[in-house]
């Protein structure tokens, strides 16, 4: 399961919206859209991250993420593990090898 901003950073390395769509269905992956519980989760989190300095451009999206996998109570695989082990730490991090 991946939600639309997720969908949205997939399909930056693609040249058409039906190689994404066929790509994803092979691997059995559903697109569900975010909560609103889970956006206001968001919300708070980079209010949080900014108080304490955090820069405010090209993170917002992490949040998003880390909202929605925390809201659904659902396992989240990453390479960057920094915002969410600090704003979502009950959120499960897969971390590939090597990262």
């Amino acid at each position: 399961m991946i939600n639309d901003v997720i969908f949205a950073e997939v399909s930056a390395g693609f040249q058409k919206l039906e190689t994404v769509e066929a790509g994803l269905k092979t691997l059995g992956v559903q697109t569900v859209p975010i909560p609103r519980e889970a956006l206001f989760l968001a919300g708070k989190a980079f209010v949080q991250y900014r108080r304490v300095g955090g820069v405010r451009t090209g993170v917002l999206p992490d949040f998003f993420i880390g909202a929605h996998a925390a809201n659904a109570q659902l396992p989240l695989l990453t390479r960057d593990t920094s915002h969410y082990r600090s704003y979502f730490p009950t959120v499960e991090l897969i971390v590939p090898d090597g990262c």
